[in-house]
């Protein structure tokens, strides 16, 4: 739970031109403003213009012309060969975050109608009937298409007190039906990801609404929070009072059961022989997960370290893992990408990134495929091999000096993450006053903070829609098809 928090301002283009206040914005609105600069600058004409260097129009065009031929000759056949010759999220580059910089709404006309196309062809073959494909063989075949396409999954980072701007993010993916069946969480941005990994959808859309989210945050600000800079502080009673009060006692795999969403919260280990651990309901599935969270918020130096709680066969909480104890998931896996592809085949991350530590020095390029660009990220990629390189000699250095041997862990675990993922939503501003740590925010700064989340995440919902379509339509045929086949 890495934080710093300030006052807090609004971003621009959440602001209506009134003068009203930022939540009184909404999608819709936004939408509009964004078409109509898109007709202004001339980027609507570039949207319907097939050519562009930024990815390769030919083959797309060519594979669009060739699906939709498929599609109209009405041979099921013919559709399912077509599909079993790999289905690519990236063909042709037309994932690329480059793509969706040029207009303020979407990207080329060619690259949504053909991922149209597509995801309507799935759903024909879906559909086939048995006398051409059993249900075995398209249970097959829509077991191999979801491996070899892939799946999203969301990523929290840490936060601190910027947690609502989590909320907002979570709020503008569920209002447009983008939010991803993985969710990760780190430090605060457990928070938030167990709060969406313990309701159902219609609990979660009440969750979501700002006075509810603003009664949440205000559970941090109990009369037991201590003072400093003249700013009530976050307390680990009044931690653990949110965590109770938001968060349903549940393990990993009851949270799984009811919901269908795979909760994954990262803790980091206390001691300097230990590994990180991204909890679940595949790695720990009787894990409590409110013990899980209060682990992973716990900054060292300011909350203490948590032991983690089980249910055995029973359902009685006991200690899991007694002789070990647990501390702020964003010091060793701030973003467990690698964790979460090995684990769910996720093979795109889409991350809401608010932790402070680095929040200043990160880059989101958006595509930019300038030399400058090129050479800043070569500099970064050498600059993490040479301190993994000087690793060890340091570790070997303090190795008998506790606590400082797990001090110089901690901070070559920071340096060496990787803090962006293939689309970033990041709030625009990056700086925030260290005195305010851990502030208990206003209800009025929780709510501002809530809409930038949304604010930030709506030009980028076109690029989402788009590079999930695909993995949504498999996952849901391939859903609808194993429960069919359970019930045979």
């Amino acid at each position: 739970m890495n934080a710093n928090a300030g006052v807090l301002s609004t971003r621009p283009e959440a602001r209506r031109h009134d003068g009203a206040a930022a939540e009184e914005q909404t999608y819709e609105r936004w939408k509009v403003a964004a078409l109509a600069d898109d007709a202004r600058s001339g980027a609507e004409q570039w949207k319907r213009d097939d050519r562009s260097r930024r990815f390769d129009y030919q083959v797309i065009r060519r594979r669009y012309d060739e699906i939709r031929a498929v599609k109209a000759a009405g041979d099921p056949l013919a559709l399912l060969y077509y599909l079993s010759e790999g289905i690519h999220g990236n063909t042709g580059g037309m994932g690329r975050p480059a793509v969706y910089t040029r207009a303020k709404f979407g990207t080329k006309d060619l690259i949504t109608n053909y991922i149209a196309e597509l995801a309507d062809a799935i759903e024909q073959a879906g559909v086939v009937e048995e006398s051409i494909m059993s249900a075995p063989e398209k249970l097959g075949l829509f077991r191999r298409a979801s491996v070899c396409f892939g799946r999203s999954a969301l990523m929290l980072s840490g936060a601190g007190a910027l947690g609502p701007f989590h909320v907002g993010v979570t709020k503008a993916l569920l209002e447009q039906g983008l939010l991803p069946d993985v969710v990760s969480g780190a430090s605060a941005g457990s928070f938030v990801a167990a709060v969406i990994g313990t309701h159902d959808d219609a609990a979660l859309r009440r969750a979501m609404q700002p006075t509810h989210l603003s009664e949440a945050f205000g559970e941090f600000g109990h009369s037991g929070a201590a003072v400093l800079a003249g700013r009530r502080q976050i307390g680990i009673r009044e931690l653990q009072s949110a965590v109770e009060a938001q968060i349903p006692d549940m393990t990993f795999a009851e949270g799984f059961e009811h919901t269908g969403r795979k909760l994954n919260v990262s803790v980091s280990p206390s001691e300097v022989h230990q590994s990180s651990r991204l909890l679940n309901a595949v790695t720990s599935p009787n894990v409590c997960i409110r013990e899980a969270v209060m682990a992973s918020c716990a900054i060292p130096g300011v909350f203490p370290a948590v032991t983690l709680a089980a249910k055995n066969a029973r359902g009685e909480r006991q200690p899991y893992v007694a002789s070990r104890k647990w501390i702020d998931g964003s010091i060793a896996d701030d973003l467990p990408a690698k964790r979460l592809a090995r684990l769910y085949g996720v093979n795109h991350f889409i991350t809401s990134q608010t932790n402070p530590v680095v929040l200043w020095a990160l880059r989101d390029s958006g595509g930019d495929d300038s030399l400058a660009s090129k050479l800043i990220d070569v500099y970064r990629t050498a600059s993490k091999e040479w301190l993994k390189a000087t690793y060890p000699f340091a570790m070997a250095l303090v190795k008998r000096a506790y606590p400082l041997n797990v001090y110089v862990r901690m901070a070559y675990s920071v340096v060496m993450q990787d803090y962006t993922a293939d689309i970033n939503i990041i709030p625009k501003r990056r700086l925030w006053d260290p005195a305010k740590l851990l502030s208990v925010l206003s209800a009025d700064e929780t709510r501002r903070l809530i809409a930038e989340g949304e604010a930030a995440t709506w030009p980028k919902l076109e690029m989402i829609r788009n590079c999930t379509l695909i993995g949504r339509t498999l996952d849901r045929i391939l859903d609808r098809l194993e429960r069919q086949h359970a019930v045979r």
